[in-house]
């Protein structure tokens, strides 16, 4: 294990250096969803700001529909704007990759049933990656029930809730094939967050890779059950999209900071 890390830590560049040490420092750091489709560069501005202020580390930026092109380009311009966090691209297909952001998270929709969606998107947007000289970040993308629009677009197999085991196979296949980040993901706007069981069972099996949980998080409650539970990363972005103010964000790491503070494992 100690032989893994020192290689980890020679794979890893900038993007992944800083998430790692903010998750040491932390124990589970917030990162802030942007969708491009539904927003502007000047509200993307804010939004950045707004994320800074209240104590998120990073932003993604992405959608299972996103348009991509030159609108992605000027949120992220705008977002840069407005703080200087991270900006890691979350690509729901190829259009979706900008030269203007940090890094990208380099995925791979591991319970798919099309296998357009576990190699052969990343295989034809390498190229792009490489052209652009972005940071790629590998993670293994697990979605789980209902999914939402991303297990929609992906073709998924989702994972049922009540079977947390189901999803620790696929966590831990991830790790074994070298991916460094594992995400949850239930599915953008659904109206509960996955069971903090299923956290807890996940995070257990993984001792490399680091676990990101998405999807339903939009109560300070919510965000202190699963950072409780074992997530080192919490993505939230419908909660934003819909209030767009410092606050909401203040409760969900609020949340975060006291789950953290309460963990028994």
């Amino acid at each position: 294990m100690v032989i893994n890390q020192k290689i980890q830590v020679f794979l890893m560049k900038k993007i992944e250096t800083y998430l790692v040490s903010k998750i040491k420092e932390k124990g589970c750091i917030h990162i802030a969803l942007i969708d491009p489709d539904k927003c502007d560069p000047e509200t993307a501005r804010d939004l950045s700001k707004f994320a800074k202020d209240a104590g998120s580390s990073a932003l993604m930026v992405g959608g299972s529909t996103s348009i991509g092109g030159e609108i992605i380009d000027e949120v992220i311009k705008g977002l840069k704007s407005g703080s200087d966090l991270p900006v890691i691209l979350f690509p729901g297909n190829l259009l979706s990759i900008s030269k203007y952001a940090d890094a990208v998270w380099f995925m791979s929709v591991l319970n798919s049933m099309n296998p357009y969606y576990i190699t052969g998107a990343q295989a034809i947007g390498a190229r792009i990656i490489k052209a652009y000289n972005l940071e790629a970040i590998p993670m293994g993308y697990i979605i789980i029930s209902p999914g939402g629009t991303a297990g929609f677009i992906s073709q998924a197999n989702p994972v049922p809730p009540e079977r947390p085991e189901a999803a620790a196979i696929y966590a831990l296949a991830a790790q074994y094939m070298g991916m460094r980040f594992v995400y949850l993901e239930k599915g953008s706007g659904v109206e509960e967050p996955l069971p903090p069981r299923m956290v807890t069972i996940v995070r257990k099996v993984l001792d490399e890779a680091h676990l990101i949980i998405g999807g339903g998080i939009k109560k300070k409650e919510h965000a202190k059950e699963i950072a409780k539970a074992g997530a080192e990363i919490i993505v939230t972005g419908t909660v934003l999209e819909e209030n767009k103010t410092k606050s909401v964000l203040e409760e969900i790491i609020g949340g975060i900071e006291e789950g953290v503070n309460e963990r028994k494992i």
